[in-house]
């Protein structure tokens, strides 16, 4: 079974996600907390995601508002780590517009038949 355009980006944004903060938290004293908080909510909704689960884009897009803020919150009161805050922000802003997709083309699509 193919995954939809949409499932894809959503699929690889979530993996890219872990990783991110996989690799943001690596020298972290508290890495076993950083794997559970951060790492694990994403790997999570890509096993779901992957498994064709009807919710998980939802669980995804509403964990990326936590994702969002936190980057925006570190990259405003930590510039130093340089690209991790703002790559988690890109991240996930990626997971809230694929998650959201398949919605808007519903709603806001053309109709078919229709002129």
């Amino acid at each position: 079974m193919s995954l939809p355009s949409s499932r894809r980006v959503l699929a690889a944004s979530l993996a890219l996600l872990a990783l991110l903060y996989l690799l943001w938290h690596r020298d972290d004293p508290h890495f076993g907390a950083a794997l559970l908080v951060f790492v694990l909510p994403p790997l999570v909704l890509l096993a779901a995601v992957l498994r064709g689960l009807a919710s998980a884009p939802l669980w995804s897009g509403i964990a990326a508002l936590f994702w969002f803020s936190h980057g925006v919150m570190y990259a405003w009161s930590h510039p130093e780590l340089g690209v991790y805050p703002w790559a988690g922000i890109a991240l996930s802003l990626a997971v809230v517009f694929s998650a959201s997709l398949p919605g808007m083309r519903a709603r806001f699509g053309r109709k078919r038949g229709a002129s």
